[in-house]
């Protein structure tokens, strides 16, 4: 029971940086990771609970690492463009 509020803590702990933190791309792509790791462990840990098959683990695994190779592609792109990661530098426009 104490990894499961660990896990849901520490999900809600990613969402408060991932709502807080504006200045830096990577910070926010890495709060964002950390959320999907967080939603990892609450989904292995409730689906043992339960006796149930991991399969579902695994697309959400396989969904989640496209996801940060995704966020990181377009992390490289903007650098590429723009020269840094800051929020404020992009405009939306061109």
């Amino acid at each position: 029971m104490m990894i499961l509020s660990f896990s849901i803590f520490t999900g809600l702990l990613g969402f408060l940086v991932f709502c807080s933190n504006r200045k830096h791309l990577l910070l926010t792509l890495l709060s964002l990771e950390f959320i999907v790791l967080s939603l990892y462990l609450l989904m292995t840990l409730v689906l043992n609970l339960y006796s149930f098959e991991y399969f579902l683990l695994m697309v959400f695994l396989t969904f989640s690492v496209c996801e940060g190779a995704l966020g990181l592609s377009i992390l490289v792109s903007l650098i590429r463009t723009h020269g840094n990661d800051y929020f404020q530098s992009f405009n939306v426009l061109c």
